[in-house]
């Protein structure tokens, strides 16, 4: 499996620990100590946060080159649904990350590597192993081949879900949507938040694993119906 993924990132790793850590969800790590003490120490959480800066930073160095003439705001917004959950979530289920993640047997009968959530901080870890053991360079190139669809079937800079969702209700001289979360699933230490929208008499939900992202998702539901 290592070499596999290996070639599905294009490196040959000097440090495996690194390619391992990125795999291995927190369920899964050992040396949980109480009282918040090491906690989450072996999971693939610090190097998520590595692989977050990375992507970022790989993402707008991309988008500045390949859109010269576009504005902040619209490099923005392209940027935004470039890094988004859902689209690292598809991501990572496309290049079969999913099959390669080390969780706990009670997470894996429930389904955990299926989750969004858990997809896509596991590709971020993945790229910040990339980063800590081959560079920038390495890393960069796996960014521009793993999202290079996401990227070229993005014509037109998106507009933000819950902005777009305002937009269609404020022209129609509707209420403003409204949030709620109504939901909460999951353990406390990997929590997901379901979150329902309405416009009116419409309504819609979204789930994820925080309250924004969360938003979002019900944002684009209810778009979806209210323009279907």
């Amino acid at each position: 499996m290592t070499q596999t993924l290996e070639a599905i990132l294009g490196h040959v790793f000097q440090r495996p620990d690194l390619l391992k850590e990125a795999l291995t969800h927190r369920s899964a790590a050992h040396g949980h100590a109480k009282g918040g003490h090491g906690k989450g120490r072996g999971s693939n959480e610090r190097l998520e946060f590595i692989g977050d800066r990375v992507l970022g930073l790989s993402m707008a160095e991309w988008l500045a080159e390949r859109f010269p003439r576009e504005q902040e705001g619209d490099l923005g917004r392209r940027l935004a649904h470039l890094v988004s959950q859902p689209v690292l979530a598809s991501v990572a289920e496309r290049i079969g990350l999913a099959d390669a993640l080390s969780v706990s047997p009670g997470e894996a009968r429930a389904g955990v590597t299926r989750r969004a959530t858990v997809l896509a901080d596991a590709l971020e870890a993945a790229l910040g192993a990339l980063y800590l053991d081959g560079g920038l360079d390495v890393a960069r190139a796996f960014v521009r081949r793993a999202w290079l669809d996401a990227m070229t079937t993005q014509a037109e800079p998106p507009k933000d879900a819950k902005t777009a969702l305002q937009e269609w209700a404020q022209k129609r001289g509707k209420d403003l949507p409204s949030y709620e979360v109504t939901g909460r699933l999951g353990p406390p230490h990997d929590p997901e938040f379901i979150v329902t929208v309405s416009v009116g008499d419409c309504a819609a939900s979204g789930r994820a694993g925080n309250k924004r992202a969360a938003e979002q998702l019900a944002a684009e539901a209810l778009m979806e119906r209210l323009t279907a």
